[in-house]
């Protein structure tokens, strides 16, 4: 893992994007700290990292639709499937290079809480928990990204589709309060997802009849639960948008209410999406 992760670091500092993302990051960074935090005076680092997530959303996706996309155009990933490396090391040493990539303009973050305790009174314990908070934030979606690289080829693709993800996640919000008006919509949405689900079963068991089998019996239950028990699947699909929502705990330890459940959120999102990617390549290795 460890030769793996010292040549993708090498690889992102050897082109333009490792250069770049930390140029951006570190201009937006220092703008938004001299805007809040200098002109006005304000002690609120965190707030400062706050701004900074829009900008993830076109960043991390530039950093991770490399990692497996790039691999596989080239071909050059099934001499690293055969090579003796386990799965994990692969995945871990691929993603800990993304997030040695986002995580080296953090550096600036770390000094600038100390620069403005030198000239006022500033909470270090607040400033260094947005810290802690903006850097697992950034992993879980470099860790979907990572994912939803192993995916394809294409890396233009591997950017759009990330972006997507991370610009829904980032709304999920808004998406919420379109679903407090009515069971209809949730009844919907659950029913693209069976829809999707059921098209995803028969292409990976090759049979048709498999995917109109569970479209068919997921259609009846969602019906009956809807016509018996509407309020049980607004409440369930709130429960899955409140999942999908990355961006909502780091909200929260902005706001000063971190915790522990938000650590642990971010590490299981991060677990999750790194297992998927291992069974992506898992599967890729024995087809």
């Amino acid at each position: 893992m460890k030769a793996i992760f010292k040549r993708e670091v090498k690889s992102y500092f050897t082109g333009m994007i490792g250069w770049v993302v930390a140029a951006v990051s570190l201009f937006f960074l220092g703008l938004y700290y001299t805007n809040r935090n200098l002109l006005y005076a304000s002690s609120d680092f965190a707030s400062v990292l706050y701004t900074m997530t829009m900008i993830l959303l076109f960043l991390l996706p530039a950093i991770s639709m490399r990692s497996f996309a790039e691999e596989r155009k080239n071909r050059t990933d099934q001499l690293l499937l055969t090579s003796p490396v386990s799965i994990p090391a692969i995945v871990g040493g691929k993603f800990l290079a993304e997030v040695a990539v986002f995580a080296l303009p953090l550096a600036a973050a770390v000094l600038m809480p100390l620069i403005l305790k030198a000239f006022g009174t500033v909470s270090l314990v607040a400033a260094y928990s947005a810290v802690l908070g903006y850097l697992l934030l950034g992993s879980a979606c470099l860790a979907v990204g990572t994912w939803i690289s192993a995916l394809t080829e294409n890396q233009i693709l591997a950017y759009l589709a990330t972006f997507g993800a991370l610009l829904v996640a980032y709304i999920m919000d808004g998406i919420q309060t379109m679903f407090t008006t009515g069971n209809l919509l949730a009844f919907i949405a659950f029913m693209v997802v069976v829809l999707i689900a059921s098209i995803l079963v028969g292409v990976i068991c090759k049979r048709l009849t498999a995917g109109v089998t569970v479209f068919c019996v997921g259609a009846v239950v969602l019906f009956i639960l809807f016509r018996l028990r509407p309020a049980w699947l607004l409440t369930a699909f709130n429960a899955v948008l409140s999942a999908l929502a990355l961006f909502d705990p780091f909200q929260d330890i902005v706001g000063g209410m971190f915790s522990i459940p938000a650590i642990v959120y971010y590490l299981s999102v991060i677990g999750l999406f790194l297992f998927l990617t291992g069974q992506a390549l898992e599967r890729r290795r024995w087809n």
